[in-house]
């Protein structure tokens, strides 16, 4: 899949990529540059631990979409397809 960069420097990430790494408008990325390659990633969920009940709990600072079971589905899919 191709393609370019505009005279502005902004880049268009194909609609198929995009639905594929899960990235919505609005996601915060990650771009650096390492080794000769470009590399773009979703930035990390920001989160607070606590403890309750002898257990750590990450709790995401900012609000971020519900893990449903067609999302980890979907992963899972995924990752049987990588894996063969």
């Amino acid at each position: 899949m191709s393609t370019a960069i505009d005279a502005a420097g902004r880049l268009v990430i194909p609609k198929a990529v995009r639905d594929a790494a899960g990235l919505r408008p609005g996601v915060p990325l990650e771009i650096r540059y390492r080794d000769g390659r470009i590399e773009i990633e979703p930035a990390p969920v920001e989160v607070t631990v606590s403890s309750s009940g002898g257990v750590a709990v990450a709790t995401p600072t900012t609000d971020v979409p519900v893990l449903t079971t067609d999302i980890i589905e979907g992963v899972r899919d995924g990752l049987d397809r990588e894996r063969g």
